[in-house]
Parts: C-alpha cells; structure tokens; sequence
C-alpha cells in the first residue's frame, strides 16, 4: 500500500473514531433497554434546556454541577448519560467513571434516544 493511500485509511479510521465518539457510545436500543432494566437517566444539560425539555425519567444535573453534586447519584447504579450534543456527556461519563462509577454509558446527544 503507498504512503497516501496508508495515511488516507488512518485519518479516516482516526475520523470514524472521532464522530463515534461524538454521538454516543452506546445505541438507542441498548439505552432503552438499560433504562428499562432500573439505570438512571442523566441529562448534563443546563436547567434552563432541561426545563425546556428531556427525555422522561431523566434526571436533571448540568456537567458543570456534576462533581459537587455526585453525592446525588449512587455509584452501584448503571448510569446512562446524555447532553445536547454528545461533547458535555462523555465529560460527564469519564468524570463519573474517574468517581467510582463502573457502569456508566455515553448516550451522546439526546435526540438519539
């Protein structure tokens, strides 16, 4: 394989990697699924787009609040968190898991529920 072709495959295995990262982690399915099975519905919104509107079930604790208010949230409980976009909730997702959380899951942005 050339060099352009070889870097070419990279960047966009790198760019793949990226958007997946991006729009969640996990699919709206296995979300679904996991919030039927008892997890906690996190939305890592601001109250203001909370209160404008969220999935149902959903707790509401804004990213930026996150780490004083973890005491809100029991870590033995999976946990499957989302945002506006899918940035603030793998935030939320490597700061829960860096806390303790084992079971954490990136729903990504919400309207992939």
């Amino acid at each position: 394989m050339s060099t352009p072709i070889l870097v070419g495959v990279v960047l966009f295995v790198v760019a793949f990697l990226v958007m997946r990262n991006m729009v969640g982690g996990i699919s709206s399915e296995d979300a679904k699924k996991l919030v039927a099975d008892g997890a906690v519905l996190l939305d890592v919104r601001t109250t203001g787009e909370y209160g404008s509107g969220h999935l149902p079930g959903a707790i509401n604790v804004p990213v930026q609040d996150l780490e004083q208010r973890i005491s809100e949230l029991d870590p033995t409980k999976p946990v499957v968190v989302y945002c506006g976009s899918g940035a603030r909730s793998a935030r939320a997702k490597r700061l829960l898991e860096a806390k303790g959380f084992e079971a954490v899951s990136d729903l990504g942005a919400m309207s992939r529920w």
